[in-house]
């Protein structure tokens, strides 16, 4: 872009980027320089559990009353405590260089706008910035996957009021206020409007009458539900230069293993002349290449469950491999292709010269998927196989299964 940007103004493109190759060397220096006890504000997901979980230590290791008959535990307190600040100062500094790259993609934006030959520089940057704020928040995300010990430890930790006091006193948002002893001291908050300013203010500007209070709740009801839409569109943008120009690619801050989901499904075939009824059991593993659609293969046995509740025998029939896409329509439902191999030994004598081992099916189908909690999502499938006609013997052309994703 300098290079660029000499041809056409030198002066210019040597005083914009000088000045950004310092700003960068200095931004560089300040990182790489030690840094004392942490101090900054973390903006994000995991800022509220590093907050409880940095407080909760700090209580731990000035109660020396709740910790005396365990050895050792001290070292261990200081341990931890030093691992959980070196993690704020790597979060703080990964603050900085997001809010150094929104400060030069704003001044480069400004400069070089009015040049048309830099918009696609330009909106390269932009991606650039806004998929490293993305892979921040994916880091943060990390945080709210808590320990099951650490969450009940957290619970018995709240039902002391000592620790309660604590963590009012020494909070984030505490120190944001300023506020010292607990709920119970809290000093005068210089500078920041009361309701009842906030409430003369408004009927100054709007006046007192009866529909006063309606139209205040009008406006504060569309402002909302505005604001709503943009968060939901991009919950993490904390600025509204942030908000990217292109439609940005969901999956592609994502790694490979959280591109991956897990399943399996039950398929029922009814029994006939040649063969028992048979239940598919599969498992599969799924890539997911669009926030819309995945790709995977899975593998399946064929167990014979007899004729009837009369003749119930459970026997091996065989096995399947699985090749499929799944691409999203609307709300919960999916559009379902796939290509299978079944191999069942059985039918090759049934009836006897003319059966095949190998049978194909192309299916297509819909999908209904559901939540069932946090981690597991259950799904339920038609399929219809259009190369059914080519089986000997005939299978049933319509196959229901059912099944979960984690």
């Amino acid at each position: 872009m300098k290079r660029k940007l000499a041809g056409i103004d030198s002066l210019k493109a040597d005083n914009l980027f000088t000045h950004s190759i310092d700003s960068l060397a200095k931004l560089k220096s300040r990182l790489s320089g030690k840094l004392g006890k942490y101090s900054g504000v973390i903006t994000g997901s995991g800022d509220a559990y590093l907050d409880s979980l940095d407080n909760t230590l700090s209580f731990l290791k000035g109660s020396t009353g709740l910790l005396q008959q365990a050895k050792g535990m001290t070292s261990k307190l200081n341990g931890s405590l030093t691992s959980v600040d070196n993690l704020k100062k790597k979060l703080l500094q990964a603050e900085q260089i997001k809010a150094y790259i929104r400060q030069r993609k704003q001044l480069l934006k400004e400069q070089l706008s009015q040049y048309t030959s830099f918009t696609k520089d330009l909106q390269k940057l932009n991606k650039e910035a806004y998929y490293y704020a993305e892979q921040l928040k994916a880091y943060k995300e990390v945080f709210k996957d808590r320990k099951k010990a650490e969450q009940k430890a957290m619970e018995v930790m709240k039902k002391i009021p000592a620790f309660n006091d604590f963590m009012q006193t020494h909070s984030q948002i505490a120190g944001l206020f300023n506020i010292q002893g607990g709920a119970a001291s809290v000093q005068s908050l210089e500078g920041l409007q009361t309701r009842n300013q906030v409430e003369q203010l408004i009927q100054q500007r709007i006046g007192s009458g009866p529909n006063a209070g309606a139209a205040i709740s009008q406006h504060m009801a569309e402002a909302r539900s505005r604001f709503d839409q943009l968060k939901s569109k991009f919950p993490d943008l904390d600025n509204a230069e942030e908000i990217p120009d292109f439609k940005p690619k969901e999956m592609k801050t994502k790694s490979f293993m959280q591109r991956l989901e897990f399943g399996s499904n039950i398929q029922f075939q009814r029994s006939n002349r040649f063969f028992p009824t048979t239940s598919d059991l599969a498992g599969q593993a799924a890539y997911k290449f669009h926030k819309n659609g995945s790709a995977g293969i899975g593998l399946s046995y064929k167990l014979g469950m007899g004729t009837g509740f009369d003749n119930i025998r459970f026997s091996g029939q065989g096995m399947g491999i699985r090749s499929f896409v799944d691409w999203k329509l609307k709300g919960t439902f999916f559009l379902n292709g796939g290509y299978e191999q079944n191999y069942q030994p059985d039918y090759a004598g049934v009836p006897e010269g003319v059966g095949q081992k190998w049978t194909q099916s192309g299916l297509i189908g819909i999908s209904k998927k559901y939540k069932i909690n946090t981690k597991l999502k259950g799904n339920m499938m038609v399929l219809f196989d259009f190369l059914y006609n080519q089986h000997i013997p005939r299978t049933d052309p319509v196959k229901v299964r059912l099944g979960y994703n984690f």
